[in-house]
């Protein structure tokens, strides 16, 4: 049996888990620095195993750990796994991964730790090294390095046993046949399959769409064409105020590009903030010389040949040399539905990430689990775990979580965990701004359900475990407590 890590390392601010002996140097899902993480016990490989009941995780040891490294549950919310289920992993099984994103690499990787038995493939569709997709905007901004990017050196692979097979694309699933096709190799057995097949960038459809200059950022390719053509001084406009919109908008202005924001609703990041937190961001914006123009429509993107300007609905023409479509992701669904497998706006899977087609798993961006798509890439590598654990033979659950979202690359924070604005009077809103400072908590019935921060964020990780935690908080509200105080509160019980 492999060694495993002797302990594991928890993002407080978004709950990114490293494993290893020492924290990370930075959280590579939100970019906090070493100092947000704190340990989780992992414990190394022995006759028992620990399932916690609030998210699935699947620890080993003599006794359960001290709280769990995926949801930070406390060592109560664990049942021992009777013995049929931990010798129900030691099967020879044959498990096939495709995709290598963060729910495909979390997924071999727990595969191989809940059975070393196992013959385990990986397929990965782009050429290079399986990376961390999500510092692709901090790689634009020349904050990480290209060679920084993956997510384990290529010897990693090998040492833990798990085949990596690059630049592949699978043609079909044959779910009664249990193989998948490649394109030019042909058919490759399975016991167990893992669609981790992640999303692709909505294009609208508007025309010049597909004009030269016209990009999306999905892949390192599509980050070096961007790089290409956004040089300083270059005029660059960003269509969408969402995370990945901003990020790249922030990227490219430390490049010294010229770049505005085109946002069609009437505040910035409508999914994760509140319209009072938007104002305190966009404000942010015009101070880093990044202009924003919302209920802004396209209406062209035009151009002899190359986009040279793009064309809004109210008459309004933007000069740009380059234009980045930053308008959401649509799940990677096809495989799975000519394949048979229910699907609805992502592949439809039950509490243990299976599909409607017994063996077959799929998690992260392209799973939809209780009609959530979570599009969250800590929650993608904790899904990815979970069906690595269940394809390996273990049985583990995933329970519905918060979402969580964190802004990175433009030199604020912001964070936006739960619920982000009052969806009725069932709920208590706290809030206050400031500039481009803001801060606002939601409760419900006394409790934490949600918590969004621009600016000063250090209440963070103290607010995402009182959501997890579920802590009555009653006693607070009925003070009638400022945002301030709320948020001091938090950070001095620790959530």
């Amino acid at each position: 049996m492999m060694d495993a890590p002797a302990k594991a390392w928890r993002c407080t601010v978004c709950g990114y888990v490293h494993d290893g002996s020492k924290p990370p140097e930075g959280c590579p899902a939100c970019g906090a620095d070493r100092s947000a993480f704190e340990p989780s016990t992992f414990l190394p490989p022995a006759s028992k195993r620990w399932k916690c009941l609030v998210c699935g995780w699947v620890g080993e040891g003599p006794e359960p750990p001290e709280s769990c490294p995926v949801c930070d549950a406390s060592r109560e919310a664990f049942e021992e796994l009777p013995e049929t289920v931990v010798n129900g992993a030691a099967a020879a099984v044959r498990i096939v991964v495709v995709g290598a994103g963060a729910a495909g690499v979390a997924a071999a990787e727990a595969a191989r730790r809940a059975n070393p038995s196992a013959s385990i493939l990986l397929l990965a569709k782009e050429p290079s090294l399986p990376y961390h997709r999500i510092n692709l905007t901090r790689y634009l901004a020349g904050d990480v390095k290209r060679d920084a990017l993956p997510l384990h050196p290529e010897s990693w692979y090998a040492e833990q046993k798990i085949e990596l097979r690059r630049g592949v694309a699978v043609d079909r699933v044959d779910p009664a046949g249990h193989a998948v096709a490649l394109a030019g190799v042909g058919q490759i057995p399975y016991d167990r399959l893992i669609l981790a097949t992640g999303a692709d960038p909505f294009v609208p459809p508007v025309p010049g769409a597909s004009r030269p200059g016209v990009f999306a950022l999905r892949t390192i390719e599509d980050a070096d064409r961007i790089l290409e053509a956004a040089r300083p001084g270059a005029r660059v406009v960003c269509v969408g105020g969402g995370l990945l919109g901003l990020e790249t908008a922030g990227a490219l202005a430390r490049r010294k590009a010229d770049v505005t924001v085109l946002e069609n609703a009437g505040h910035l990041m409508q999914s994760q903030l509140d319209p009072v937190g938007g104002a305190a961001l966009a404000a942010h914006l015009a101070a880093i010389g990044v202009r924003l123009r919302t209920n802004a429509r396209v209406r062209e993107l035009a151009g002899a040949g190359r986009v040279s300007e793009v064309r809004l609905e109210d008459g309004a023409a933007i000069p740009a040399d380059a234009v980045i479509l930053a308008t959401g992701v649509r799940p990677t669904i096809s495989l799975a539905k000519d394949a048979g497998l229910e699907v609805r706006r992502g592949v439809v899977v039950d509490d243990r990430l299976e599909t409607t087609a017994a063996g077959i798993y799929a998690a992260g961006d392209a799973a939809e689990h209780r009609g959530v798509l979570y599009g969250s890439w800590v929650v993608a590598q904790g899904q990815g775990q979970i069906a690595g654990m269940n394809a390996a033979g273990l049985r583990a659950t995933f329970g519905a979580v918060p979402r969580a979202f964190t802004l990175k690359v433009l030199d604020i924070d912001v964070v936006s965990l739960g619920v982000f604005s009052p969806p009725d009077r069932s709920h208590v809103a706290v809030a206050e701004s400031a500039g481009t400072s803001y801060r606002g908590f939601v409760f419900r019935e006394g409790r934490l359900v949600g918590a969004s921060f621009v600016g000063d964020a250090s209440a963070a990780g103290a607010a995402r475990k009182a959501i997890e935690s579920g802590r009555d908080l009653s006693t607070l509200l009925a003070k009638k407590p400022t945002a301030g105080i709320v948020a001091a509160y938090l950070s001095g019980i620790g959530g």
